[in-house]
């Protein structure tokens, strides 16, 4: 079987560009397919486990079990929280990975976070870690609840990657405000470096609470097809696919199929959708995307895209996605 990878894709998507109004070509974000086979037992394979979760300031150590999983078929562990409360998160995912990872980096800014694992005894093979941090100002925020990004560099096994954890401002009428926000970041992060999210990395990965919603649709239709399980036909009212469609953010980025129901918002405590006086659209507001850098001689694959519904302490879901980098001549 061929395998979707991110870089063909890309070469199939170059007769289909769109141009802006000053006549640049962009490709916006590629859909990639999900391969169910990991090849995670070949040496040229490293697989990456990836995590975005808005706590809304709530935890349990059960939460963490269930974020990183029982099968950890991964090498390294990419955590990004938004909204995390006061009591140390890192400690509890220490603990929950103790037998099989050990930390190597963590980026935090308030209750914005971001910390990446990788096998015990892995140190030798994890190079140049930095981490950075950039604030943005916007609306829709609380006191203490930081909007912005928190960003780690590292190489590891040869290839160099950049993971981004944001949190973007709120509300469905500011879509401008979080397109300006994603370049603030893009340029910002590691600029005294040079900017590795744009020259030196191989893959650079964003997740977070991007805050975009589903729009030109009303709360009771999007639900009508939700409970039907035609959740796929909301992705035409994604902010984010149209903003990245027009050029505006994330262009040639990649992502699995929002197969999964929207993430946002739920009553704490179920799998309700928001039953508040505000009855707010459901949306994939919490996403993961990647970038593979064309001349990196890596191909990505991904093997799964999906939400974490069985966590039930936020009014968000968490999404997790199982990323593996074949390297063929870094």
């Amino acid at each position: 079987m061929v395998m979707a990878t991110c870089r063909e894709r890309s070469k199939e998507l170059k007769k289909d560009r769109r141009f802006d109004s000053m006549g640049a070509a962009h490709e916006g974000i590629k859909t990639v397919a999900i391969e169910k086979v990991c090849e995670f037992s070949t040496s040229s394979v490293t697989c990456v486990c990836i995590v975005t979760w808005n706590m809304n300031g709530k935890a349990s150590s059960g939460d963490m079990a269930e974020l990183i999983g029982w099968h950890r078929r991964f090498d390294l562990l990419a955590v990004g929280l938004q909204e995390v409360p006061k009591h140390d998160v890192g400690v509890q995912l220490q603990a929950a990975l103790a037998e099989t990872h050990c930390l190597l980096a963590a980026a935090t800014m308030q209750s914005l976070q971001l910390f990446v694992f990788g096998p015990k005894n892995s140190e030798p093979f994890a190079k140049e870690t930095r981490v950075d941090k950039h604030a943005v100002r916007g609306c829709g925020g609380l006191v203490g609840r930081k909007k912005g990004a928190v960003g780690v560099h590292i190489e590891f096994n040869g290839i160099r990657m950049v993971f981004i954890s944001c949190h973007l401002s709120a509300h469905a009428r500011n879509v401008e405000e979080r397109n300006s926000q994603c370049r603030h970041i893009s340029h910002s992060l590691f600029a005294k470096d040079g900017n590795p999210c744009r020259r030196h990395c191989h893959v650079t990965v964003w997740m977070g609470d991007l805050n975009y919603r589903l729009q030109g649709i009303n709360t009771h239709p999007a639900r009508s097809l939700i409970r039907k399980n035609l959740h796929n036909l909301l992705t035409s009212k994604d902010q984010l696919l149209r903003e990245a469609e027009r050029g505006e953010v994330f262009d040639g980025y990649c992502e699995g199929s929002l197969s999964f129901k929207p993430t946002y918002k739920f009553d704490v405590g179920s799998n309700n959708y928001d039953t508040s006086y505000k009855v707010r659209v459901p949306s994939w507001t919490d996403r993961i995307l990647f970038k593979i850098d064309s001349s990196s001689g890596i191909d990505a694959v991904l093997h799964s895209y999906e939400s974490i519904d069985r966590v039930k302490t936020s009014d968000h879901k968490p999404v997790r996605a199982h990323l593996c980098l074949k390297v063929k001549s870094v």
